[in-house]
């Protein structure tokens, strides 16, 4: 199980978004200046929101702005990253395998250009059914396991203004 720290944005009856900051090591980075990825990560945020399960813990006795730790099941990250990654791709190349023929032409080219287009949407429509079918399933999702009582920062000022 992989952990990680976290604070709540919103909740839904079944779940709860938490946002967690992204661990990086730029900033031990000797190249840091002359990196693409130091200036997207700048560009977009640091921040994560991730749909977590309840798990052992109610939603409704949870508030907005509670520190939590999530667990994120290791092999999850493993088979979402094989699913994610290689499904379009085979179905890409199996596509292009079965539009082409022993032909060197233009048109057979197009087709074979064709099939792979067709491969990779197939596999991205599998890769989004898959996920829509695991949305509920604790073993495949990340689960609450542990929840700060004292209330954030944040909290503590809406509360003086309430």
């Amino acid at each position: 199980m992989i952990y990680e720290t976290g604070t709540i944005v919103s909740k839904n009856k079944d779940s709860l978004m938490v946002e967690t900051i992204k661990q990086t090591t730029c900033d031990s980075c000797s190249a840091q200046k002359g990196c693409g990825h130091t200036a997207l990560t700048k560009m977009t945020g640091t921040k994560n929101e991730i749909r977590v399960l309840p798990g052992d813990f109610y939603v409704d006795k949870l508030r907005l702005g509670q520190s939590v730790t999530i667990g994120i099941p290791e092999h999850i990250v493993v088979k979402g990253s094989l699913v994610v990654y290689l499904v379009p791709i085979i179905g890409a190349i199996a596509g292009a395998w079965m539009m082409s023929d022993q032909g060197k032409t233009l048109e057979q080219d197009l087709f074979s250009i064709l099939g792979a287009l067709i491969g990779l949407v197939g596999g991205g429509i599998f890769v989004n059914l898959r996920s829509q079918k695991a949305k509920a399933d604790a073993q495949s999702n990340p689960v609450l396991c542990g929840v700060e009582n004292e209330p954030s920062e944040l909290e503590k000022i809406e509360q003086r203004f309430i």
